[in-house]
């Protein structure tokens, strides 16, 4: 996936674990930075707003999300548990949701 730039601030990286319930959808959102997902558990559908398309991850892969693309993941008939990476700067955040949508976490 290719990327315009990093930022040109000090560099910060940022980890989460991420759980997400089984049939559920986390809300519409967008990440100023770049960040790389692995999949400790179970399986995520990832889906772009703007084309439609999704993809399924599955436990022990790996991915890199799309940065400023709205999107949303969306967890199977199990929990998914996911270890997120960002690579920032202090001061931006991590997940921006969109307009009358929740906070991603």
């Amino acid at each position: 996936m290719p990327y315009t730039h990093y930022p040109t601030a000090q560099p910060e990286l940022t980890m989460i674990r991420l759980t997400i319930p089984a049939h559920s959808a986390l809300p519409w959102h967008k990440h100023p930075i770049p960040n790389a997902v692995y999949v400790l558990e179970g399986a995520l559908t990832i889906t772009d707003r703007e084309s439609g398309k999704s993809h399924v991850y599955h436990a022990g892969e790996a991915f890199g999300e799309s940065v400023d693309d709205v999107h949303h993941g969306q967890a199977g008939d199990t929990q998914t548990v996911l270890l997120i990476t960002y690579a920032g700067t202090p001061g931006v955040p991590t997940s921006v949701p969109v307009k009358g949508q929740l906070p991603e976490y």
